[in-house]
């Protein structure tokens, strides 16, 4: 089960019961579940009612969650997520301001009128990495299996990734090695709570959210690169996220991302199918519109290691037993229901949605 960020905890960042009964009825039946994208510190989002893991507050709620998670057989990795939009000005690799895009707020009835803020260049980014292992150890006492990092969808980790977000001249700028410096440093600060085993990355070098996405040659020397340096700390998985257009914002009428084939272009760098021998012990997941019999024939070619669905979890809180037993999908979704806003009932569209009968 994909992160997928819900703005359930009400009223504040800390998981409440409709977070509660949500993990629990997918655990039932996801070989993993990957949490909403969650906060390491209150100053990294304007996003309404996200939760959080900062603070013994939100382990002592989370570790509610996890236990039952454990209960009904299930385990859970916290995604680690900071982002860059607030009201206030927030900590950035350079002080590029957003423009957006149309088309992702419209489609989930989000309120684009807040705009976007300008961030402040970040003067020591050890210190957000200080933060990145706080959160670990938070989610360690919360009782979670283990950590994601989100290095996805041009939130802080991908903005160092990407020239045109990364302007600094600096050791953590300017060249493939020093943009990647960030995501491999913060991935060694939560091997050193979790160890190797516990700890994956998410990542989307396609790009297209929040401004991100360079040209085609200089996305596939930087997130090789990258990859390739990932696998020499012999993470539990990294998790590739396939090219999405209808998630791809339009800015000056052209889409902003880099459209090309993930999978082929860096799969070979995580699993070898011509020699399984020599694969990594670094699991490669896949994720991004996949329907289960395309996931069986990936895996069954040996191309990946596992599939990750998101929308498709939402619907169908017994996903996969409905796939074992040949149940039919419910797709009827309402997209203006995927995220939770103050005064919403938070069980609508979140889980409200029965097992198959």
């Amino acid at each position: 089960m994909a992160s997928l960020t819900r703005s359930r905890s009400v009223p504040t960042t800390i998981p409440n019961h409709a977070n509660f009964e949500y993990y629990v009825q997918r655990a039932r039946s996801a070989g993993l579940v990957m949490t909403e994208g969650t906060l390491i510190v209150h100053q990294g989002t304007n996003w309404p009612n996200a939760a959080g893991i900062w603070s013994m507050d939100h382990a002592r709620a989370w570790k509610r969650i996890t236990d039952e998670v454990h209960n009904v057989g299930g385990k859970i990795f916290c995604q680690l997520w900071h982002k860059k939009l607030a009201e206030k000005p927030v900590p950035g690799p350079s002080a590029v301001q957003a423009r957006g895009g149309e088309g992702l707020f419209e489609r989930f009835g989000l309120d684009k009128s807040a705009g976007y803020s300008m961030p402040e260049p970040i003067e020591d980014p050890m210190a957000i990495i200080a933060d990145y292992k706080n959160a670990a150890l938070m989610a360690k006492e919360a009782g979670f299996d283990g950590v994601e990092l989100h290095s996805a969808n041009g939130y802080l980790v991908h903005q160092f990734l990407d020239f045109n977000t990364n302007k600094r001249t600096d050791k953590w700028g300017g060249s493939v090695e020093n943009r990647c410096r960030f995501g491999l440093e913060t991935l060694k600060a939560l091997i050193s709570v979790w160890g190797p085993d516990r700890v994956g990355i998410k990542m989307n070098p396609c790009g297209g959210y929040d401004d991100v996405g360079m040209p085609l040659e200089e996305t596939k020397e930087t997130f090789t690169y990258y990859i390739e340096e990932i696998l020499k700390l012999k993470v539990a998985y990294i998790q590739l996220v396939n090219y999405l257009p209808q998630m791809d914002p339009e800015l000056d009428g052209k889409k902003r991302g880099t459209p090309h084939d993930v999978l082929k272009t860096y799969g070979p760098l995580v699993k070898d199918p011509s020699n399984p021998s020599a694969s990594n012990t670094t699991k490669l997941l896949l994720n991004g519109a996949l329907n289960p019999d395309q996931a069986n024939e990936l895996i069954s070619s040996q191309l990946i290691d596992a599939a990750v669905f998101g929308t498709l979890w939402i619907g169908n809180p017994d996903l996969q037993t409905r796939v074992e037993q040949g149940k039919e999908l419910n797709m009827q979704l309402d997209h203006k229901t995927f995220y939770g806003f103050p005064g919403n009932d938070p069980k609508v569209g979140y889980s409200d949605y029965p097992d198959a009968v």
